[in-house]
């Protein structure tokens, strides 16, 4: 089983949520049995570059939601298994997982795939907004 630095996962993913911060997004990746903070950043298309297909990744992102009345910051917690990951590795994910959500637990939703098509932004977009509830305005923004 891995073990997993609560500090610098803490630290990124309070950082990620900071509304002070430009931060909207942190990497955790294995280092070793280690899950370690990779990365953070503004840029989303960076984030996507993280997600290859040897590896296994977990990612924690910052969507923008509401209409042009109510504009709120929403989270995703991403469980990326890449598609050349070895099987053992891969089953090894779900008990991982679980030490991530330990630090990591305030999310409104939850997405677990190896196809990077499910991690475009309007995607992820499109997943948050439906797990946040109604939009009470014109639809513009």
């Amino acid at each position: 089983m891995a073990t997993i630095d609560k500090d610098s996962v803490f630290n990124a993913y309070n950082d990620v949520r900071d509304d002070n911060t430009e931060t909207a997004w942190a990497v955790f990746k294995y280092d070793g049995n280690n899950i370690i903070h990779d990365s953070s950043g503004t840029d989303y298309s960076e984030f996507l570059s993280n997600f290859t297909d040897e590896e296994r990744v977990f990612g924690f992102v910052r969507i923008m939601t509401g209409d042009e009345l109510s504009k709120r910051a929403k989270f995703a917690l991403i469980t990326w298994i890449g598609s050349s990951v070895s099987p053992l590795k891969k089953a090894k994910v779900s008990t991982d997982k679980a030490l991530v959500k330990d630090v990591v637990q305030n999310f409104a939703k939850e997405l677990l795939t190896s196809d990077i098509r499910d991690l475009e932004e309007k995607n992820v977009r499109e997943e948050v907004q439906k797990a946040g509830g109604a939009n009470y305005g014109t639809g513009e923004r």
